[in-house]
């Protein structure tokens, strides 16, 4: 299942992949199949996460702070691992502290597991990237020891 970037419509492609560049079936922009983290604002966020059919990985981060940017390279290796299985956002707090707020984000990078509509985990801090989606894949499938690591 991939996100379309432009609507933020959910669609679904079958495997597999038919050739040529898949369209999104709600406005026909041509879909990113990579699994590469999208930028959201908070209504976007709040959007996919209620619609999603898959797990959503949220990364809270900020332009400033180190352990965000060294982070972003990681999160984009486990989307495109993940891609079509786990949903990578990201959210800049500092261009939407209220989205933020109505997390209760208290110091980042954080990430945050969202499954069925819900928030299932949180994390602070950086992680290894296997570590990171052993922890965000088995959070979204209800548990396992990376759940409450």
């Amino acid at each position: 299942m991939f996100r379309c970037a432009s609507c933020g419509a959910f669609n679904r492609v079958r495997e597999p992949r038919p050739p040529g560049q898949p369209t999104c079936g709600r406005c026909q922009q041509a879909l990113d199949l990579s699994g590469k983290p999208q930028e959201v604002d908070g209504e976007a966020l709040w959007r996919a996460v209620r619609a999603s059919p898959v797990p959503v990985l949220l990364d809270l981060w900020a332009p400033w702070c180190g352990p965000c940017r060294a982070a972003a390279p990681i999160l984009e290796a486990v989307g495109r691992a993940q891609a079509g299985r786990l949903l990578v956002l990201k959210l800049n707090t500092e261009d939407h502290p209220q989205a933020a707020g109505q997390l209760g984000v208290r110091g980042i990078p954080t990430f945050v597991v969202f499954s069925g509509g819900r928030e299932v985990a949180r994390r602070s801090g950086l992680m290894p990237q296997p570590e990171l989606e052993r922890w965000a894949l088995g959070s979204a499938q209800g548990g396992g020891p990376w759940a409450s690591a």
